[in-house]
């Protein structure tokens, strides 16, 4: 009777054990899930932002950015993503009319987020070619916070933290 009680508890135990491991391990795939669908959409933002800077569609890279968006310079300073746009309207315009040639790739180092919020680090690479073909090139270490908000992601403060080299940016590869 005693053997039988034991073995019965033991299979319970077991039982509980094996269906709590089972929760837990459903629960973990669930999360991978959801943030594996949240960085598709944002694989797709950055690509979308690629996409804006070299066809020079300036109201596609503006429609990116929240409107109280900021932008933070390497040279510790702040401005609202308003004055940046349109400090950079003139290059999209270039680009749209075959005046100049630009280009950004990014590659990202660490990915936070949630369902609704991300903070992305990387290093964008920018090129830039004039009329003459003379080129100009940018590797920029960067941060992004981006929100999500009705089912668009926005970017809600940029900050070009420092110049990257060439190395830094293909160990991202």
């Amino acid at each position: 009777m005693k053997k039988n009680l034991f073995l019965t508890a033991i299979i319970i135990i077991v039982s509980i054990g094996t269906t709590k491991a089972n929760s837990f391990n459903n629960n973990i795939y669930q999360e991978i899930q959801k943030d594996s669908a949240r960085l598709s959409e944002l694989d797709k933002f950055w690509t979308e932002l690629s996409r804006t800077v070299r066809e020079g569609d300036f109201e596609g890279y503006q429609a990116a950015y929240h409107p109280d968006a900021v932008l933070v310079i390497k040279q510790n300073k702040s401005i609202s993503i308003t004055e940046a746009l349109d400090n950079w309207k003139q290059g999209f315009i270039d680009t749209k009319l075959g005046k100049k040639n630009d280009k950004v790739e990014f590659r990202l180092s660490k990915r936070i987020g949630s369902k609704t919020t991300a903070f992305e680090t990387g290093i964008f690479y920018f090129t830039s070619t004039d009329s003459h073909g003379n080129p100009t090139e940018d590797y920029i270490h960067f941060e992004m916070l981006l929100v999500k908000r009705n089912d668009k992601w926005y970017a809600l403060m940029e900050n070009q933290k420092s110049e990257a080299t060439k190395e830094e940016w293909k160990a991202l590869e």
